[in-house]
């Protein structure tokens, strides 16, 4: 069994909640890194695994407050010059840490460093994202980037015609792997725990850039996501709440108004035509957008 390399320029963070399908690969993916489990109140024996399993990982157990309040709780506890953001649903190819921590190294600009995911049966994972603004958000929820999906024009919210086989700036990197530069959460700050779930690193990623750093899509390191392994699409309603926040806090309350407005008419609309238990996620979705201002809706 490796111990942590003493002085490693790479600390792990995984944050857990009843993840125990897919965490011990995780673990054993980042072997020889200092590495901390933030446990969100697992009942399913993930904590008994890490204590039994993984004696060298230190267990932090806390209150379920969300991604994003996880990852700081993390990155408090550990000392390496970039941290690994590491889902609890992913692992790392061999070596793939390495090289993320030496293409960082290579371009210092860097903030954020993500390696080219895949899922369990090989396929391409597209991680590569754009900011939410209105016109991305009528181009997804109304179907439009159907129409087009490998361009810009009506698909930049999922980064259309993006390459996935060269180094890229990208404005958001799926937070699934993030390799993070201490010095650039010590420069903005950390992330901001009043996101649950979802857009916790769009919004990270928005004040790296607006700080002047960059992120950087490099597919010389791999790793295995899962994908949507913690909450299985059951937590739409706060997918949207996201995009809301986000909004608000970048462009404004009545900017992000309109975006309440723009989506329940896109839910209202997919509600009717999509049938089955996504139907009823749209029609669920739609009454949470109609149920209060915004101000009442974000509280």
């Amino acid at each position: 069994m490796r111990a942590p390399a003493a002085g490693s320029s790479v600390s792990v963070v995984v944050v857990t909640y009843n993840a125990l399908p897919w965490l011990e690969q995780a673990l054993e993916s980042v072997r020889g890194h200092e590495t901390v489990v933030v446990d969100h109140e697992s009942t399913d024996g993930t904590v008994e695994l890490v204590q039994q399993r993984f004696e060298h990982v230190k267990l932090v157990r806390e209150e379920n407050r969300g991604l994003a309040y996880g990852w700081n709780t993390g990155v408090r506890e550990t000392s390496g010059r970039y941290v690994l953001l590491l889902n609890s649903d992913a692992w790392m190819d061999d070596g793939a840490v390495d090289a993320l921590a030496a293409f960082a190294d290579a371009h210092p600009e860097a903030a954020v460093v993500g390696p080219r995911l895949r899922y369990p049966d090989g396929r391409l994972q597209r991680s590569v994202r754009g900011f939410p603004t209105l016109w991305r958000l009528a181009t997804e929820f109304f179907y439009l980037r159907k129409l087009a999906p490998n361009t810009q024009a009506l698909n930049a919210f999922y980064a259309g015609g993006f390459d996935h086989a060269s180094v890229r700036d990208a404005e958001v990197l799926m937070g699934a792997v993030w390799l993070v530069r201490r010095a650039a959460i010590e420069d903005v700050g950390p992330a901001d725990d009043a996101f649950f779930l979802f857009s916790e690193e769009t919004d990270w990623a928005y004040r790296f850039r607006a700080a002047g750093w960059k992120l950087l899509f490099f597919p010389g390191a791999g790793a295995t996501h899962v994908y949507a392994a913690s909450h299985k699409g059951r937590m739409f309603v706060e997918n949207l709440r996201g995009q809301l926040r986000f909004l608000r806090k970048h462009r404004g309350a009545a900017y992000a108004e309109r975006a309440r407005r723009l989506l329940l008419a896109a839910l209202r609309l997919r509600s009717v035509v999509v049938r089955g238990d996504r139907g009823a996620m749209y029609r669920e979705g739609a009454r949470w957008l109609a149920s209060g201002s915004l101000a009442e809706l974000l509280a």
